[in-house]
């Protein structure tokens, strides 16, 4: 019997693609086993949990170039490479693969699937690598990829690319924008205004949205607003919105993302990799602010791939509440104004939706000896 696992985790987007592959390899081999190694960060155990996978959270701290806590780090990488091949070994598997889908978590794990002489295949969504990856593609036998430039990161492992796209779950092409209105307890005569900062939140949209709810307010006749907290910022978004005259719903978290994009009218959110595939899947207009913190900048790299197809917006965060909301603002208004523009966005996320990704890569692995 095949067992399949997954490594990886820390954030949405490297957990739901994998879900997709994991859902699509069980439809196509049902007696298939499949396994997670995954971090100890709540968003993994929360998503998981949700689910009938087997997954093992490795203690895996995070990278630093700090010398001290670099130590940390490669003790940690080696106590989860044997946790992993102990795993591996004690499973007497017929045939063993390994997915790998990115963050250090994968980094033992992937050296474990090695030691074993497994074959190891990585997902890498994002269109710049981060350092695991870049590390670990010498040991991938292939490396799929979402945007076609992501070939040119790794350099004499370019040959193992595939540019399959965002492996996403089926959900996300079979929307029910009624059965999602009054799932939700949304208002079905009036568009909605989606605000995601991604799995963790973000807390500069959350200031922004805030910021701009007087005005928000002149459209609260046709519109009301769904807002995706973030847990930890729950509180405070309860508290923008108290006083507000616009309908709105404030979430703290929610692992159903096709059915919110299946009711929005407008997205505003990070450019996260696996979000700017939701967007484009989900045919929803999309305004983008990529995370202003990463030295690499590629969330604004992503958010291109949107905006190239004429389906997306940029928008800089500028992490000053008001100066982002004097570039955000003119866009915004634009968009929820006009019914054409936002057709004319939907009509650009046509071409970029790739409902087949989770089971190319599925049969890709299942004919892996």
């Amino acid at each position: 019997m095949k067992h399949f696992y997954f490594a990886g985790g820390g954030t949405g987007g490297h957990i739901y693609p994998a879900l997709a592959v994991a859902q699509e390899l069980l439809k196509i081999e049902p007696n298939c086993k499949i396994t997670f190694f995954c971090s100890q960060r709540p968003i993994d155990a929360r998503v998981l949990g949700g689910t009938d996978f087997r997954s093992i959270a490795l203690p895996v701290s995070g990278f630093s170039k700090n010398p001290y806590k670099f130590f940390l780090f490669l003790r940690s990488v080696f106590a989860a490479k044997k946790i992993v091949k102990q795993t591996i070994l004690d499973d007497k598997a017929d045939e063993a693969v390994l997915f790998s889908v990115g963050g250090f978590v994968s980094t033992g794990a992937v050296l474990a699937a090695s030691d074993l002489n497994m074959p190891v295949a990585m997902l890498n969504i994002d269109s710049v690598p981060g350092k695991a990856n870049n590390f670990l593609a010498r040991y991938a036998r292939d490396i799929f990829v979402q945007f076609e430039k992501t070939s040119n990161y790794f350099g004499l492992n370019n040959k193992k690319v595939m540019v399959t796209g965002c492996p996403l779950r089926r959900s996300f092409f079979e929307p029910d924008k009624a059965g999602v209105m009054a799932l939700f307890g949304l208002n079905p005569k009036k568009k909605v205004l989606l605000v995601t900062g991604a799995s963790g939140g973000a807390a500069n949209i959350n200031s922004v949205i805030g910021y701009l709810l007087d005005r928000l307010e002149d459209f609260a006749d046709d519109w009301q607003i769904v807002h995706l907290s973030g847990v930890a910022h729950y509180d405070t978004v309860r508290t923008l919105y108290k006083n507000t005259k616009i309908a709105h719903k404030i979430i703290d978290y929610c692992d159903d993302m096709p059915k919110l994009l299946a009711a929005a009218d407008i997205v505003i959110g990070r450019a996260g990799a696996m979000s700017v595939a939701e967007f484009a899947a989900s045919g929803t207009p999309a305004i983008c602010l990529p995370y202003p913190y990463h030295s690499d900048k590629h969330q604004k790299l992503n958010a291109q791939f949107l905006a190239q197809a004429g389906c997306g917006r940029i928008v800089e965060d500028l992490c000053d509440t008001e100066r982002t909301a004097t570039l955000l603002w003119p866009v915004l208004c634009e968009l929820i104004s006009s019914d054409e523009q936002r057709n004319q966005m939907k009509k650009g996320c046509i071409g970029l939706a790739k409902p087949d990704v989770a089971a190319q890569i599925a049969e890709k692995l299942l004919g892996y000896r």
